[in-house]
């Protein structure tokens, strides 16, 4: 057979402002997308390759899961410029993605409620748990805000698993520069999930920490409205705090947030924690980058606004020629 046409689209990488572990419950979060993206190149093949080499679906959860209704073999390319295992929404960004490419290329539509539920299927697939959060924010761009009263006339769509519910809501982000850092200390989300999930499950003093989240994540999401950076730095910091009495936090995120507090309205790890990055909301980027690099972190200022998911320009030539050699496996 001939191969096919490549097919390519992009996702963005997101952090968490508010909300990450208590938001598996339920509870409020709040999301902004960033201007770090992945892409997925796919096409028909006469085999099934990942980055010019053989594919292991099993140890490709993701690729796993949005293929299992694909009869045939598919060449796929990735690139990313999100660091994987940080807490920056890496896995997520590739499901959604992949997601479009592939229905692009059966020629499917691809409305953002469709892709959601496919990119959020796949890290339930590969994780066992988790909320829609990342793959909300992934998918439509700019910022979400998740089960926040007072939302219903920006509402975007409502996910439900077993006896959860979300509803996701858009998110109006002002203009803001925050620097996130980077331990290099890698941390898959669903370890740490499960680990919140025996704390709450087995003290009562957990669950009340989840519930203090939850009002911080409201006066943040309240203050983000109004423009208040002042406010949303404060709630930033304070749930950094809660989220290391849950113990999500370590000693390398602890050192960068406390490295980034003296120029920054606040800091805090962001995702699922164990490791992955902090963010810092700043007016003073350049100072934070210093701090971060000083304590061992790589800093990466970013912008909000960044669009969702989306279809690119198809590659010029054959994006497998253009693998390097050691290029990082999803």
């Amino acid at each position: 057979m001939t191969e096919g046409e490549w097919f390519t689209a992009s996702a963005p990488g997101k952090f968490v402002i508010l909300g990450e572990h208590a938001v598996v419950y339920g509870k409020p979060a709040v999301v902004l997308a960033v201007d770090r993206r992945i892409s997925c190149s796919i096409r028909r093949s006469y085999r099934n390759s990942l980055n010019g080499e053989h594919i292991d679906f099993n140890r490709q959860p993701h690729f796993r899961y949005l293929t299992r209704d694909t009869h045939y073999a598919m060449d796929y390319v990735t690139n990313s410029e999100i660091p994987p295992g940080s807490g920056l929404g890496s896995s997520a960004a590739l499901s959604a993605a992949l997601a479009m490419a592939i229905r692009a290329e059966r020629d499917e539509p691809s409305d953002e409620m469709t892709l959601v539920d496919e990119a959020y299927g796949a890290e339930l697939f590969a994780q066992g748990n988790g909320s829609p959060m990342d793959a909300s924010a992934c998918v439509h761009g700019g910022g979400i805000a998740v089960n926040v009263p007072g939302t219903d006339d920006r509402h975007l769509w409502t996910v439900s698993r077993g006896n959860r519910t979300w509803d996701v809501s858009d998110v109006n982000v002002p203009d803001m520069t925050f620097v996130i850092g980077n331990t290099g200390v890698r941390a898959p989300t669903g370890p740490q999930v499960e680990k919140v999930r025996r704390f709450v499950g087995r003290n009562h003093f957990a669950a009340d920490v989840v519930d203090e989240i939850e009002a911080v994540t409201l006066e943040g999401h309240a203050s983000l409205e109004r423009d208040d950076t002042v406010a949303l730095g404060e709630m930033m910091t304070l749930d950094h705090k809660l989220l290391s009495i849950l113990g999500v936090s370590c000693r390398e995120l602890n050192k960068l947030v406390n490295a980034s507090l003296p120029y920054s309205y606040g800091a805090k790890l962001t995702g699922s924690g164990g490791g992955g990055c902090m963010v810092a909301l700043t007016d003073r980027p350049e100072k934070v980058c210093e701090a971060i690099s000083a304590r061992g972190g790589t800093p990466y200022i970013v912008q909000t606004g960044a669009d969702g998911v989306r279809m690119e320009p198809g590659p010029s030539g054959d994006p497998l020629m253009e693998v390097p050699l050691d290029y990082p496996r999803v």
